[in-house]
């Protein structure tokens, strides 16, 4: 294979400013880490961003793969969107909805607003798998365009009702970039339930998700239910999506998806080493994002970021020069 000099010296220049630049960040750092990990919200966050980063990295490798990336991307946007939709139903209220309707049905949609509006994350689990399912069923020229359509709108859908809504209680900052302060005890037990189902079924399911993940076409003509496969994907990336919403923020989740599989990638190609190298740096990225936004008080989901872009900068590094 024909080197490139140029590009080694171009992707050392960059691993080494990444690396740097995570480097200066620490040193910027506020008091101790062994303190922090002291505090309930730090350890808490811990346990989220270890079992979400471990699922989100098991889920990414069979969605990039697909060619089916940028899913994670769209699919937070649309919880987002979601997200907003229902928090805002709890401030409605008998007087704000038309008088036409007799004030028993007006009572009734208050209530089904009220029961929605307490227990948002339901109603946009319910919203993020429809849509999870619907582009996993399209093929992938249109699935790119109907990815790129829920995002855009389920954005400004979520934008509006918060612009225009009275008396919302949320954070939406929080929401779109994460936060470490918002883990609360029912995220802890949402997140564990959430390890022990994905991680219970890709065991289970281990060889199907294999077969459909590198060639559908061929698991379909031997008997294999694709269908049945794609939706339980649908339906894991999903519950992954919603429940480290909190922790990485709509706008960034996707990134425990993408990068980790592509870090993975650059030095393994088996499928089971992606799978085990992958996990290994998604959880040790979330690790480095908690304790830079911690120290820091940087956004949770950007520091993520900026670690798993370090990592894949030096993996790419390294690739390059074993050529």
């Amino acid at each position: 294979m024909k080197k490139h000099p140029a590009r080694s010296v171009g992707l050392g220049i960059a691993a080494a400013i990444a690396v740097a630049a995570l480097g200066l960040l620490f040193g910027r750092a506020e008091g101790n880490l062994a303190d922090y990990l002291a505090y309930g919200f730090m350890q808490r966050a811990l346990i989220v961003g270890s079992i979400v980063s471990l699922c989100s990295a098991l889920l990414g490798v069979i969605l990039v793969l697909k060619n089916y990336a940028m899913i994670g991307d769209g699919l937070s946007h649309v919880g987002f969107g979601s997200l907003t939709v229902a928090v805002a139903l709890g401030t409605v209220t008998v007087d704000s909805l038309p008088a036409v309707f007799p004030e028993g049905v007006r009572s009734a949609l208050v209530a089904l607003c009220g029961a929605v509006a307490a227990e948002p994350l339901i109603f946009t689990l319910i919203v993020v798998t429809v849509c999870a399912a619907i582009l996993l069923r399209v093929n992938r020229l249109r699935g790119d365009s109907a990815i790129a359509m829920l995002s855009t709108v389920s954005l400004a859908i979520g934008v509006v009702v918060t612009s225009t809504s009275r008396g919302m209680n949320v954070d939406v900052y929080n929401y779109l970039f994460g936060s470490i302060l918002t883990m609360g005890t029912t995220d802890v037990y949402l997140a564990v339930a959430l390890g022990i189902i994905v991680v219970s079924l890709f065991a289970i399911f281990y060889r199907q998700i294999f077969s459909v993940t590198f060639d559908e076409a061929f698991a379909e003509a031997t008997g294999l239910k694709t269908g049945r496969y794609n939706m339980l994907v649908a339906i894991l990336t999903a519950l992954t999506i919603v429940v480290g919403m909190r922790l990485m923020g709509t706008m960034l989740i996707s990134c425990l998806i993408i990068f980790p599989t592509l870090t993975a990638t650059r030095l393994f190609g088996r499928f089971n080493a992606v799978l085990i190298c992958a996990s290994v740096v998604s959880v040790v990225c979330v690790f480095v994002g908690l304790s830079l936004s911690c120290l820091c008080a940087l956004p949770t989901g950007a520091a993520v970021v900026l670690a798993n872009v370090s990592l894949y900068l030096v993996f790419s590094l390294i690739a390059r020069l074993k050529r």
